[in-house]
């Protein structure tokens, strides 16, 4: 990839190659040194930004070396991929802060399904009580909920990502999204309600409701 396939928006491609006091360089140009190469503005960058980037994390991980790793993986994406930086939609903090709920979010949700398939393998294996047609459709449904999901306002979706996929209360949801409970609790019910009838417009409406 060449230095303008890099360069973040905003960015001049025929700035200086001077050196520059990193310290006192603004996010952008730490952004276009990165696009250079420039390893000393990553741990600049990383400086600035790392230690709310990895409380972040921790909050929504719930575990300090998940979140370690969540962390670590963001800014080498910054680094390979710093145009996808784009200083006119935010600051560099912003982005990165973004980049961090949404791996989280996905770390959440992958671990979740982990768990859900374990206690499934546990039943089928549990003997000749468990219904397979039951679970089959309980696959079936999963797979229309985490479908319509993605339909909903981020706030709900959010919320109950966290709240059912994640297994967290109302009260750490709350905490997690730094918001009310009281907000929390009515993006739940008001996702709740279009998933219903997302599911209902899907022809498994009925189901879902019970």
């Amino acid at each position: 990839m060449t230095e303008p396939d890099r360069l973040p928006a905003g960015a001049d491609p025929g700035g200086s190659d001077a050196p520059f006091d990193l310290g006192s360089a603004s996010d952008l140009q730490l952004v276009v040194a990165i696009a250079r190469y420039d390893q000393d503005a990553l741990a600049e960058a990383y400086r600035r930004h790392g230690g709310v980037a990895l409380g972040l994390a921790k909050r929504l991980a719930g575990d300090h070396s998940l979140a370690e790793e969540i962390v670590q993986e963001v800014f080498l994406r910054i680094w390979n991929e710093p145009a996808k930086f784009d200083a006119s939609r935010g600051s560099l903090r912003s982005y990165l802060l973004a980049q961090i709920h949404g791996r989280s979010v996905d770390l959440v949700r992958s671990e979740s399904s982990r768990r859900n398939r374990e206690a499934r393998e546990a039943r089928l294996g549990g003997g000749d009580t468990y219904d397979l047609e039951r679970e089959v459709w309980d696959l079936t449904l999963a797979e229309h909920v985490r479908d319509a999901l993605v339909e909903l306002p981020p706030d709900e979706r959010s919320a109950i990502e966290l709240a059912y996929f994640g297994g967290h209360t109302y009260r750490e949801v709350a905490v997690l999204l730094d918001a009310p409970e009281g907000t929390v609790k009515s993006r739940i019910r008001s996702g709740l309600g279009r998933l219903r009838l997302i599911l209902t417009d899907g022809g498994i409406g009925g189901s879902w409701a019970t």
